[in-house]
């Protein structure tokens, strides 16, 4: 299992990205989706499989 949470820098273009060890965990390649939520002060990311 990867950290649980690590520090990550919101671009000029209010983009991020999620660490290697989260997207090998998660099985997260190029073109996968996934799941933006607020809960709260929480930001939210979830996998999504579309078939």
């Amino acid at each position: 299992m990867p950290a649980v949470e690590q520090l990550v820098k919101i671009t000029s273009a209010g983009t991020i990205s999620i660490p290697k060890d989260f997207r090998k965990y998660l099985e997260l390649q190029k073109g996968s989706y996934v799941r933006v939520s607020v809960e709260g002060d929480r930001l939210i990311i979830k996998k999504v499989t579309i078939s």
